[in-house]
């Protein structure tokens, strides 16, 4: 609170009034030995002013950085009406809908939401929504394996996010489910469809498609698809939301459309926040809504022909499922959502379609600009979207160190999850980005390698 109203007099009137005398008379409950005393290493209370001045002191000694870190978290432009009117009180202190006649405004905003969502992944159903996008790819899976009813085996390439393959493989690992990894071209930095021949004969009950992949490059997601529904799997699709923008939804992969789509929704006005906060997407076909985790915003018409928004499903172990519930862990993230769908609404299709061109024009631009420096090169040479894998003449925690000291963050160490590709650096170029910027990274990069 930036504000404390209470003084000396209102506290003893307070104590007063329900018959104690001071603070530590009202706690008295608590056992002495409980008490940790007075916080010798807690300095003074500050006023507002100082407090401020003080976090301003230590945010200056942190640093402004130039970031072209990505890998799954990505610095994008923020409109300041997105978080002006996300922290509104109405939508600020708002938390579950479970009472609908009072939570019409929630019930409306994830309504529209869900309506978002749907479009831009071309899927008939949008949940709101799911922890983060590591989180919903395992509930997914989970709901793959549901459907499946005969294999508890999924397929899920290399080229997934490292921490999403962890998080996924400790979710569903003691739920008796098997995760096989595919392997990737190491020209073109894909899963190659012929790669998969030899799973030809086998039990699956879903294909894992990135789109676009770790690496940044693009996937072959229409053969993937249909090579998944040809072995009667479903096919799973991990999305950029902001990508969708140019590429094709994943409801219209292959002949049939992907069976279910989930991602993280960080890009989508979520600020980096250290990590956190996001939040998960998740959209599925209509077959499979019975399936889906988490709570489904329904719009409908009372008895006087008004509209009004209800909770149509709500397949949670806290309602009236139990333990037939399809997930324990699913959530609305409420604020991570409400910020999300301010804005798509302020920028549109077409604003997120700018947004998209841009972030993608900038990576190229800066991977053309690194080959230029003896001993850079692309690792692969698939299609990208706004991330590329670039290899270094020079091991890359030093290059890290040293472009960090210049007030760059460079980008991700590819070493600890794919050390098979030497030293290499992911590195992403958003719309935040300037020309500048990219010359500038350049230019530093090249007295770091020397």
């Amino acid at each position: 609170m930036p504000f404390i109203p209470h003084t000396e007099e209102d506290v003893a009137t307070m104590l007063s009034r329900i018959g104690a005398k001071t603070i530590e008379e009202l706690f008295d409950e608590i056992p002495i030995d409980l008490k940790c005393g007075r916080l010798e290493k807690v300095p003074p209370g500050l006023s507002e002013m100082e407090i401020t001045r003080l976090m301003m002191e230590r945010a200056e000694k942190d640093g402004i950085y130039h970031n072209f870190i990505g890998a799954g978290a990505y610095e994008h432009h923020i409109p300041a009406a997105v978080w002006q009117i996300a922290t509104r009180g109405e939508f600020y202190s708002s938390y579950t809908p479970y009472q609908a006649e009072a939570s019409q405004g929630t019930l409306q905003l994830l309504y529209e939401y869900q309506t978002m969502m749907a479009s831009l992944t071309g899927m008939d159903i949008s949940n709101a929504s799911m922890y983060d996008g590591a989180s919903a790819l395992a509930e997914a899976a989970l709901m793959a394996v549901r459907s499946h009813k005969t294999s508890r085996r999924i397929l899920i390439p290399k080229t997934v996010h490292p921490v999403y393959r962890r998080v996924v493989r400790a979710i569903v690992s003691n739920q008796h489910i098997d995760l096989v990894e595919l392997p990737y071209c190491e020209q073109s930095g894909q899963t190659l469809p012929e790669s998969l021949e030899e799973y030809g004969k086998e039990d699956f009950a879903a294909l894992v498609i990135p789109q676009p992949n770790f690496f940044g490059v693009l996937e072959q997601v229409d053969a993937l698809t249909d090579w998944a529904h040809a072995k009667n799997a479903l096919a799973i699709g991990v999305v950029n939301p902001i990508a969708l923008a140019m590429l094709t939804p994943p409801g219209e992969w292959g002949s049939k459309g992907a069976d279910i789509a989930v991602g993280e929704g960080q890009p989508l006005g979520i600020p980096l926040s250290s990590g956190g906060p996001y939040f998960g997407f998740m959209a599925c076909k209509k077959l499979l809504v019975r399936q889906i985790p988490g709570r489904i915003i329904g719009r409908t018409i009372d008895l006087d022909n008004k509209p009004g928004f209800v909770l149509t499903l709500q397949a949670r172990e806290q309602h009236i499922r139990r333990s037939k519930a399809t997930s324990n862990i699913c959530t609305n993230q409420g604020l991570m959502v409400t910020a999300a769908t301010i804005f798509m609404s302020l920028l549109g299709p077409e604003g997120l379609r700018r947004i998209a061109a841009h972030s993608h024009a900038n990576t190229l631009a800066l991977v053309e600009q690194l080959e230029t420096l003896t001993g850079v090169k692309r690792v692969f040479s698939g299609p990208l979207f706004h991330e590329a894998a670039v290899t270094l003449p020079v091991p890359t925690q030093d290059v890290l160190q040293t472009m960090k000291q210049q007030k760059i963050l460079a980008g991700l160490d590819l070493q600890e999850h794919y050390p098979e590709i030497g030293n290499a650096l992911l590195v992403c170029a958003t719309e935040t980005k300037t020309s500048t910027d990219i010359q500038n990274y350049t230019q530093q990069l090249k007295q770091a390698l020397s």
